[in-house]
């Protein structure tokens, strides 16, 4: 059942060592915050990539509510997770604008793209778990998990944090007394509590200490206010994104389907990170959750949205909150939406400053590599067999550099796209030689 929720206990409290299952729910209110939380985590990402690769990022934002829907009603509400802006398509895009693609065309690759993993999922299901098992054995989804963990931390270090070091380390530790030390509500919130103090704290030294130089998040350094509220007063009320449809060139789609590996093993390996923190066997879900982003893709670029993807970052909430509620995921799905129906309160929460953002992030990344970790120990991996350690090894490494493959002129594979390349294909080459010899 994708709706009905189940009560938890008294919708107020959870005692030590129990979560609030998929299926389960706390009170209404306390779930409202929940899905506020979630749609602060994945905002940054989900508005940011969007304008790296030219595309109207309040439609993303909307589209990315859409998605989510999708894919909780295709997931039969089994597999808790929030659908975003892929990141995995950047230097595909990159190449394509490059060669003179426009929006059109760049949306149209997405699109075929989004096809091909929606029939990648229904091969999945069909032909059932085993194929998962056999191509995704505990040491890849763990790496595959670590990697994707691990490779956002250029992210949080090169991205956010040198924006504000200060408002970066205080959210941090902050953020630390929230999520490690509040207890019941407070303690669940703790993400949302962190963001809302980093916040708090640049307006206050913006009005003590007046503006910083550093590099703002086009990297370029100049004299300004931590917070920038000019495009919150200019935004509308209320307004609908800029739609278009897509271009189909074979060209461009070419370039973009690779990134079809990645999305994969990443999809598995959130639905594993999923399975290991809610203690649930979500492994049959693995192919509708492979179709389902592929079909959230589908619809979002159809009208010039981005690509989607289930996202760490809210992953990383849930592992700080132990709510895994579905509910809170359709309440942050219609915010989102809503957001991208009032440019007004989107831009407020892309005004969040970087320094904030890579505080809270910082947290969210590491916990998402170490759940990969805890997926190794559960399944018993044995990390000393070079057959596991050596493939694994090299594609985190590829991630967190992150390295970056020059395939022509004006693309290259690099970052979790190429660690996940090389952790996967490595692995079973390995393996293969292994039995041949």
């Amino acid at each position: 059942m994708a709706f009905g929720w189940k009560l938890h206990g008294d919708g107020k409290h959870l005692a030590p060592g129990e979560v609030v299952k998929p299926g389960e729910r706390l009170s209404w209110p306390r779930m409202i915050g929940f899905g506020a939380q979630h749609v602060i985590a994945m905002f940054g990402a989900t508005f940011v990539f969007p304008l790296v690769m030219g595309l109207d990022a309040n439609l993303a934002v909307m589209m990315s509510g859409v998605a989510t829907i999708l894919f909780l009603l295709i997931v039969q509400g089994k597999v808790p997770s929030y659908v975003g802006s892929s990141a995995s398509f950047v230097g595909a895009v990159v190449a394509i604008r490059a060669a003179g693609g426009d929006s059109a065309t760049v949306t149209g690759a997405l699109l075929v793209v989004g096809v091909v993993l929606a029939l990648a999922g229904l091969a999945i299901h069909r032909l059932g778990v085993g194929v998962i098992h056999r191509v995704f054995p505990p040491i890849v989804t763990g790496g595959v998990v670590m990697l994707i963990g691990f490779g956002m931390a250029y992210v949080a270090a090169d991205v956010y944090w040198p924006q504000d070091p200060w408002v970066a380390l205080l959210t941090m530790a902050a953020s630390f007394v929230f999520i490690g030390i509040f207890r019941g509500f407070l303690g669940r919130i703790g993400v949302l509590l962190g963001l809302v103090f980093g916040f708090m704290l640049s307006w206050a030294w913006d009005l003590i200490g007046g503006p910083i130089t550093a590099p703002g998040g086009d990297g370029k350094v100049t004299e300004h206010l931590r917070i920038n509220l000019d495009a919150v007063a200019r935004a509308d009320w209320i307004g609908l994104p800029e739609l278009h449809g897509p271009v189909f060139e074979v060209s461009a789609v070419l370039v973009c389907l690779p990134v079809v590996i990645a999305l994969i093993a990443e999809n598995v390996g959130h639905v594993k990170a999923v399975g290991e923190m809610t203690g649930a066997d979500v492994d049959r879900y693995m192919g509708r959750a492979v179709m389902a982003d592929g079909v959230g893709t589908v619809v979002a670029t159809s009208v010039g949205g981005s690509a989607t993807t289930t996202y760490a970052e809210n992953i990383g909430v849930m592992a700080a909150t132990r709510v895994y509620s579905t509910a809170a995921y359709y309440i942050a799905a219609v915010i989102a939406i809503l957001f991208g129906l009032c440019p007004k309160f989107g831009a407020l929460v892309a005004a969040i400053p970087g320094g904030v953002l890579g505080g809270v992030t910082t947290i969210l990344y590491g916990m998402i590599g170490l759940l990969g970790a805890k997926i190794w120990i559960e399944n018993k991996v044995n990390l000393a067999d070079p057959a596991n350690m050596v493939p694994v090894g090299a594609g985190i490494i590829c991630a967190i550099g992150p390295v970056a493959f020059p395939i022509t002129g004006t693309f290259s594979l690099g970052g979790i796209t190429l660690g996940t390349i090389v952790l996967l294909l490595g692995y079973h080459v390995l393996r293969a030689v292994r039995r041949a010899m």
